[in-house]
């Protein structure tokens, strides 16, 4: 299997610093290294990670999900943080693809602003990654695919993923015209969805069946070949949640889907976005 969303960090700042003012004890949990996150998930069957860059504790330095990429290149890829507002981020993109980087993250929420999509930069990566088939990853709200599938139409040849299925039901409440609009970007073929962060959708409570009605919505819509499971980890093992938990929700409790789709969600689209 591929876990195709983990956040990793390390209480070594010296060669590793942390950004945005944080220290050592803002670190929760305390430890989630690489070495860690490979002896939670290899024993689950696990044998590949996207690492996602960090942005509340490193911002768009990704030192370290590069140097863990360099130590186990057969078990890691990266999407990486970029700062859109600078000159040169093409270039950059262009460069990290042979050091792992498949993807890169996208988001309004940090550092919090409005208009994030309507920077040179941003159009240069979008058209960038339509020649690299580097991933744009959209961490957003429902609130904001209109305007990603406002991108996808512009650069319809760049590949989009689209994380923990645009948090739909983060607050609590799992709303219809969210699901509608979450399943209307599948017009765009090149977009992609990570069935992730169980444990902050919905009721929050494992084994999270309240969340296979959303689910299997996305499946119909996307289909198995453009979703991919993700934990979050290190997230998903907070208290009440474990790494098994997530697991189990597509492995055993949603019928709708056949061995064939499983093996997509599981392992075969995120190998063919990330591991090429």
């Amino acid at each position: 299997m591929i876990d195709a969303h983990s956040h990793i960090w390390t209480r070594n700042v010296e060669q590793f610093p942390l950004a945005n003012e944080k220290t050592v004890d803002d670190l929760d949990p305390p430890s989630f290294n690489y070495d860690e996150l490979i002896a939670l998930t290899q024993p689950l069957g696990v044998s590949k990670v996207v690492l996602i860059q960090h942005g509340p504790y490193h911002g768009v330095d990704n030192s370290y999900v590069l140097h863990a990429t360099r130590r186990y290149p057969e078990v890691f890829r990266v999407v990486a943080g970029i700062d859109d507002r600078r000159e040169g981020t093409g270039e950059l993109m262009r460069k990290m693809l042979p050091q792992g980087v498949t993807g890169f993250r996208i988001t309004p929420f940090f550092p919090a602003r409005t208009n994030w999509l309507e920077t040179p930069g941003m159009e240069e990566m979008w058209r960038v990654a339509a020649d690299t088939g580097q991933a744009i990853c959209c961490l957003i709200n429902p609130d904001d695919l209109p305007a990603v599938s406002n991108m996808c139409e512009r650069f319809p040849g760049t590949p989009v993923v689209i994380d923990h299925l645009s948090r739909i039901g983060a607050d609590g409440t799992i709303r219809n015209e969210d699901v509608n609009e979450l399943c209307k970007l599948a017009k765009q073929k090149q977009v992609s969805v990570k069935v992730s962060a169980f444990y902050g959708l919905g009721a929050k409570q494992a084994p999270y069946l309240d969340l296979a009605p959303l689910i299997k919505r996305v499946f119909e819509a996307y289909g198995p070949q453009r979703l991919m499971w993700a934990s979050d980890c290190p997230y998903q093992l907070a208290p009440g949640h474990t790494y098994a938990d997530s697991i189990a929700l597509v492995r055993d409790h949603l019928d709708f889907l056949s061995p064939e789709d499983r093996e997509w969600i599981f392992s075969k689209t995120a190998k063919r976005v990330y591991f090429f």
